[in-house]
């Protein structure tokens, strides 16, 4: 068993992880835990691009106030200012960096790259490249990172716990290999940058969701998790039962994309003055009703309107995409269904990344910092990526400034005895996990009731026992990552379960009115010995 020593330990390498080793590697070293499914997560796939108020035509205080709007009343104003605030500098940061971002080819504009707008959003304020936004992001900061040499990349490790002292800081953490075998990676800072828990879901927006591991990790060493209940649904993914996941951008109805039902007519018109540009929860409970009330099993999302040539100037990766599946998105509408896409919640922290565990951060969408509330606005999710990244590099620079010269306190740490190399048969695994993810679709998703919920939770708890009842399931990797999920879950639920209202991400069909005040919800580990 290797024992490297590190200033930081990032786990997880999308654009939050990619970009905070970039901002501190200069002076620190790094080592960047970035498995190969990274490059199947969420960053990577985000299309519609990143918002930030770059136009001379927009203002911070319009974001800002969109952004709470869209957050249903649970915002941290806090949070949100901050974000907003900083988003300039982020964008030019990642320009600087060599980012394609797509250019204004109207010689009267007054931003010289395109702007477009998305839902929630008053006016265009989405850089973006092309319909690849994510894509293009990821592998400009993935080249620097790999020309660092002060960034030690880990691509053949799978980390499942963090290290902590006697004094309860977070130390590092430990994970399996390819061939089984056991690592400690020690360091002064660990930072978790791990992504969502889609993957709790049986649809979703992204070919390899993450199941919030990095969550439950940080929960398993003490630190608060806040509102689980919000996940997202991405009201338009490609509906295909026999492919794979594939995410139709928001900004292909910020263009000016139509939403049909079964007959062939625009139902989002009658629902809300906004119509298709609605904030997301709005947009995917009317399709979501439109699916109950058809044969269909989706909707029609309609851009034949606005012709081939602008289709092919804006949509290129989605144009291919869907040929690539039959569809000619120039002469035909697009099926599409709400698919899970975005966790509002996770690991609570505050404007630095730091959690209530000493030495531990969590940045990305593992983090919950307030800025999304009860539903996030498009395109602010890459946003809060580059902010926070930032924002924790500085901390932890000025940290590491302070104990210049000071040896770093780092102790000989060793696995826990439960993490002997264990192989469980693939199929059981699979099996429970994918009985999860049917009961968390079925119950803990778009529309919710305390019938539903309950039935949930029965599931879970049973299928966290079947687990823990297979010989060797908490000392293999892969069962105990397992494990860490159904927790999670059963979390989620919990949460779910104790908000009493119907609030942005949370509609409960017994609980449809808002509450006067809202509270944003609150979970830790020893939660789960109530349920």
């Amino acid at each position: 068993m290797s024992t490297p020593t590190s200033d930081v330990l990032i786990i997880g390498g999308g654009v939050a992880g990619l970009t905070l080793a970039l901002e501190v590697a200069d002076h620190r070293s790094v080592t960047l835990v970035r498995p190969a499914q990274d490059d199947q997560g969420a960053s990577r796939w985000a299309q519609g691009g990143i918002a930030a108020v770059l136009s001379p035509d927009d203002d911070l205080e319009a974001h800002i106030n969109d952004t709470l709007i869209a957050g249903d009343g649970l915002c941290d104003i806090e949070a949100v200012r901050f974000t907003v605030t900083h988003g300039p500098a982020a964008i030019q940061w990642l320009i600087d960096k060599g980012v394609p971002f797509t250019p204004e080819d109207d010689p009267a504009a007054r931003y010289p790259y395109h702007l477009t707008r998305e839902g929630g959003h008053n006016a265009r304020r989405i850089i973006h490249a092309d319909d690849a936004t994510g894509r293009a992001v990821v592998d400009t900061l993935l080249a620097s990172v790999a020309r660092h040499p002060n960034i030690t990349q880990r691509n053949d490790l799978t980390v499942v716990g963090l290290l902590q002292d006697d004094q309860g800081a977070c130390r590092g953490a430990y994970g399996n290999d390819t061939n089984h075998q056991w690592h400690s990676l020690t360091a002064r800072h660990t930072v978790l940058a791990t992504g969502g828990a889609s993957g709790l879901y049986r649809h979703t927006t992204t070919p390899a969701p993450s199941s919030g591991e990095g969550m439950i990790m940080a929960a398993e060493l003490g630190a608060r998790l806040m509102n689980l209940e919000f996940q997202q649904f991405h009201p338009t993914c490609l509906f295909d039962p026999e492919g794979p996941a594939f995410l139709i951008s928001e900004a292909v109805r910020g263009e000016g994309g139509h939403l049909l039902n079964e007959a062939g007519e625009r139902f989002m018109l009658a629902l809300d003055k906004r119509a298709e540009l609605a904030p997301r929860d709005v947009v995917a409970r009317a399709i979501d009703a439109e699916i109950q009330r058809s044969s269909l099993g989706h909707v029609w999302l309609d851009i034949r309107h606005l012709g081939g040539q602008a289709i092919r100037h804006h949509f290129p990766t989605i144009l291919a995409h869907c040929a690539s599946r039959g569809i000619d998105i120039t002469q035909q509408a697009i099926p599409v269904v709400p698919a899970a896409h975005y966790s509002c919640g996770g690991v609570a922290t505050n404007l630095q990344g730091a959690t209530s565990v000493a030495h531990l951060y969590a940045i990305g969408e593992t983090a919950c910092t307030g800025l999304h509330g009860a539903n996030r606005m498009a395109s602010n999710s890459l946003l809060e990526c580059l902010v926070f990244a930032r924002s924790c590099a500085q901390a932890l620079l000025a940290d590491a400034q302070e104990l210049h010269g000071q040896a770093a306190s780092i102790i000989d740490f060793q696995p826990p005895a439960r993490a002997a190399a264990t192989v469980l048969p693939k199929t059981v695994l699979s099996d429970i996990r994918q009985q999860m993810r049917t009961t968390m679709s079925q119950h803990v998703s778009i529309v919710r009731s305390a019938t539903g919920l309950n039935t949930a939770l029965a599931n879970l708890k049973s299928l966290l026992n079947s687990l823990e009842e297979l010989e060797g399931a908490l000392t293999a990797p892969e069962g105990k990552r397992l494990h860490q999920t159904l927790h999670l879950a059963i979390l989620t639920v919990l949460a779910a379960q104790r908000r009493h209202e119907s609030r942005g991400l949370h509609y409960s069909t017994d609980w449809p009115h808002q509450q006067s005040k809202a509270v944003a919800s609150s979970l830790s580990i020893n939660d789960l010995t109530q349920a």
